[in-house]
């Protein structure tokens, strides 16, 4: 629960931040009562999690779909050692990291793929939204349902030493259907083909927790108001006015084409060698039944919250809401076929 107002320690705390003119006592308080949503728990999940938390945002919700890797160490925060070990779900360790960070704030773990059927229901009640997506369909979703709710979001990306960000006030600025009318096309870097450095990711979060605490303390006459570009290693910067379109399919005419499209039952992961597969309709499964029935079939290794089973050249991960990562193949086919044969169709 939520304290009303701020003790001594508190303000302790918080009192760098409140000498600060533009934050001071009031706009720490109405930082205290603000709610927000961070989409993705990866690099910029991270450090915009950390930011947040330390800056005293009074609840955070951080959606995940995925868990830690040892690869993810390099720059992705809040991460460690015994959490990529454990492969624990990220959203699930961000909370637990956070809560040790600052136990004043309340954090909201959820490991869920945002979807349209879901989407609403996560953004739900916040004041605020910080993309730390990695592919543009579901940034597009999100975009959809933060101009129906009219919730504020902050695009945000990050690849290489380049990163992008862009900060949308629904109704006022420039959406990303705005900015980009359609998806990208043909082949784009990830970081798992291009690689990342965590410098550029410090930089574009940084960047959007700046505009996410002017937007919660009421103070968007000093945001930066463009899209913003930099790449830190060879020090190439722009800003570009992107103008709202009053004919834009989402924010001009309010059609939420993305919110009622009914995604595939799987998608591939750019990068990842890996396959996610999604039950059409709601599904729980007994993780300790299933490690029963798969530890005759290759090495199992189980938590609380996911299950790992190694299949020859596949690595299975199930989730109990029954959807699935299949790493070693992009083949949809064999995907499905892996996951009808040992989990069940």
């Amino acid at each position: 629960m939520l304290k009303n107002s701020m003790d001594g320690l508190n303000s302790e705390r918080y009192s760098r931040q409140i000498l600060f003119p533009p934050i001071g006592r009031e706009g720490q308080e109405k930082l205290r009562n603000a709610q927000a949503v961070i989409l993705g728990c990866g690099a910029l999940g991270t450090a915009q999690a950390t930011l947040l938390a330390r800056a005293g945002c009074g609840k955070l919700r951080i959606v995940d779909r995925d868990y830690v890797e040892e690869s993810n160490l390099q720059r992705q925060m809040l991460f460690d050692e015994s959490d990529a070990a454990q492969r624990l779900p990220k959203a699930v360790a961000a909370q637990r990291k956070l809560q040790l960070i600052n136990s004043d704030v309340e954090v909201e773990g959820i490991v869920a793929d945002a979807r349209g059927s879901n989407i609403e229901e996560l953004i739900a009640g916040s004041n605020l939204i910080l993309d730390g997506c990695d592919n543009f369909e579901t940034r597009f979703l999100l975009n959809d349902a933060a101009v129906k709710h009219n919730i504020p979001w902050i695009y945000g990306a990050v690849v290489g030493s380049y990163g992008v960000t862009l900060t949308i006030l629904p109704g006022r600025t420039a959406c990303l259907a705005c900015a980009l009318p359609e998806p990208p096309q043909g082949l784009g870097e990830t970081c798992d083909t291009a690689g990342v450095i965590g410098p550029a990711v410090s930089w574009v979060a940084s960047i959007q927790v700046a505009e996410a605490l002017k937007i919660l303390l009421g103070l968007e006459a000093e945001m930066h108001g463009k899209l913003m570009d930099y790449d830190i290693w060879t020090n190439r910067h722009q800003q570009v006015c992107v103008a709202r379109n009053p004919e834009c399919r989402v924010c001009g005419k309010r059609e939420f084409a993305h919110l009622s499209r009914k995604l595939p039952g799987h998608i591939a992961l750019c990068g990842r060698d890996a396959v996610q597969i999604h039950q059409s309709w709601p599904r729980q499964l007994d993780l300790a039944a299933l490690k029963n029935r798969l530890a005759a079939f290759g090495e199992v290794r189980a938590n609380a919250y996911l299950l790992q089973c190694r299949l020859e050249q596949y690595e299975l991960t199930v989730f109990p809401d029954g959807r699935a990562l299949i790493k070693g193949t992009q083949d949809p086919a064999v995907a499905r076929s892996l996951y009808a044969r040992y989990i069940g169709a």
